[in-house]
């Protein structure tokens, strides 16, 4: 009827249709579409489907060293941030020191730092025990993710004003239950979001496994493109890998950002 009001999309329909990222995934969805009905599929695209289920097991490989290496360098970082705000001197520079030094080394050196220094093989009593690259990856990785969970540990402790402090002291708390209850809570949200940036960069850091010897995702598409030996096959599969770390890390990126609209706003 003439006199009929137009409905307004739902508010997530409107946000979907502005999303570019959206509108991409669906037109490529429709191209590949296109091309399998008629049959009309580029010699690239089709060898790249078949060696995609290849790299995506080499990028669950950097997604598997990422998480350990993070996992592993934020218990160290935390000991080691606690350890910038001892009441000692002399501990408060030997904390300062590992983390300048681990925060100012390049990831690349690291890396090649531990694949050499540890050995391939550990050797207890009668039996030895294998030392693989990937895990001397992961020891690379979270030297220089313990430094920087240190200092964004170290600042979130001393973003807390003194004032609460001292108010919860006069309510007679003792200091494990001000740090436990009051501190440590406003910390990991202020933590939080640095914290997922930092994940997102040792994440993208995985890609130099390949060097020291590690079957990732990188190492698999320098397998493919040696396969293949097409010009335009190694183009699509190294833009495929970008795609692959952006999809990836995209989404962290967005939720962090969220999170920070979100503290600003408290």
């Amino acid at each position: 009827m003439a006199n009929d009001a137009t409905l307004p999309l739902p508010p997530w329909r409107g946000h979907a249709l502005r999303n570019p990222w959206l509108i991409a995934g669906l037109a490529l969805l429709a191209l590949l579409a296109f091309w399998s009905a008629t049959g009309t599929t580029p010699v690239a695209v089709a060898l790249l489907w078949k060696w995609l289920p290849s790299l995506l097991r080499g990028l669950l490989v950097n997604i598997e060293i990422s998480v350990l290496a993070v996992a592993l360098g934020t218990v160290v970082g935390l000991v080691i941030g606690a350890l910038l705000l001892s009441p000692s001197a002399v501990v408060r520079r030997m904390a300062r020191l590992y983390v300048q030094a681990f925060r100012n080394a390049p990831v690349l050196v690291l890396i090649y730092f531990t694949t050499y220094v540890f050995p391939f093989e550990v050797h207890v009593v009668q039996w030895s025990f294998p030392f693989p690259d990937w895990v001397k990856v992961v020891l690379g990785l979270a030297l220089p993710t313990s430094a920087n969970v240190a200092e964004i540990f170290r600042g979130a402790i001393q973003s807390i004003p003194s004032a609460q402090w001292e108010a919860a002291q006069s309510l007679a708390f003792k200091r494990s239950e001000i740090f436990r209850l009051i501190v440590l809570p406003q910390c990991l949200r202020r933590m939080l979001p640095p914290w997922m940036n930092l994940y997102a960069s040792i994440t993208m850091s995985t890609s130099l496994a390949s060097l020291v010897g590690v079957h990732d995702v990188v190492d698999m598409a320098q397998i493919a493109s040696n396969t293949v030996v097409r010009t335009d096959f190694t183009i699509l599969v190294y833009f495929t890998l970008l795609a692959l770390f952006f999809a990836y890390c995209y989404p962290i990126a967005r939720a962090t950002r969220a999170l920070e609209r979100r503290h600003e706003r408290h």
